[in-house]
């Protein structure tokens, strides 16, 4: 059960995800949440460095696909400036969201990730669907109200996950750590 729950990697930042560990690992597509991953959720324009990171994955070819539980309203708010394609509804942890990508960028499972900032449904989707993850930390340590519920779950969830040694206890700078 609690393998489940269990990242591929931990990296400190979406950001510290390069080109050459993409390649390196055959993914051919990031799939990655929006909220606290890619952007704060309480601040939709991103930084500067996300814009940097964008414009490098751009460069090398590997697509960036956001894959959101919001609205399509709220995501295609969020991501005006940004001009990324997502998938709303997503249903994370149930792969509704990763199936729909797999199948419009004709990817295997082997050869796509989700990056995500939550273990109940970032992790465990990636998990259900049997691809890879790369879990974050949160860009912000507040939340929207709605994943505030999560966050507590996932308190106690992250203490039995590293008691099991199934998660790290720092974040690594690649993929390679």
């Amino acid at each position: 059960m609690l393998a489940h729950f269990r990242p591929t990697w931990m990296l400190e930042s979406i950001y510290n995800l390069t080109p050459a560990d993409v390649r390196a690992h055959n993914i051919r597509v990031i799939l990655t949440d929006m909220d606290n991953t890619l952007i704060a959720w309480n601040n939709p324009n991103g930084t500067p460095q996300l814009r940097e990171w964008l414009k490098t994955m751009s460069a090398a070819g590997i697509p960036v696909v956001v894959v959101s539980n919001n609205s399509s309203k709220r995501v295609a708010r969020a991501l005006t400036d940004l001009k990324l394609p997502f998938i709303s509804r997503a249903l994370k942890p149930l792969t509704r969201g990763i199936n729909i990508a797999k199948k419009q960028y004709r990817v295997k499972s082997s050869e796509i990730v989700l990056v995500g900032d939550q273990l109940l449904t970032d992790v465990a989707a990636a998990n259900n669907a049997h691809i890879k993850s790369i879990l974050v930390k949160p860009l912000i340590e507040t939340d929207a109200w709605n994943t505030q519920i999560n966050r507590a779950m996932e308190k106690r969830l992250t203490k039995r996950l590293l008691k099991k040694g199934y998660l790290k206890r720092t974040w690594g700078h690649s993929l390679n750590d």
